[in-house]
């Protein structure tokens, strides 16, 4: 049975700010920024020509993905 890493809004967002770190630490990315606001927060991964404020839910899946395909998930 998994365990869920998650369980609201909150706990997303900050499992994703998680999973950014360790992509961030398995040089996967160069960076990425968190702005936050009262009620959300948007995540940005830096490309060569632009980069579009991601939500949590889609932060969450493009780094779980990055993790996952570099093997040490």
């Amino acid at each position: 049975m998994t365990a869920y890493q998650f369980h609201d809004e909150q706990t997303l967002a900050e499992t994703a700010e998680k999973l950014g770190k360790k992509a961030l630490d398995l040089g996967l990315i160069p960076s990425f920024v968190v702005r936050y606001f009262p009620d959300s927060r948007q995540y940005y991964i830096p490309n060569e020509k632009e980069s579009e404020p991601l939500t949590p839910e889609e932060a969450y899946m493009r780094f779980k993905k990055l993790v996952e395909q570099s093997g040490k998930a």
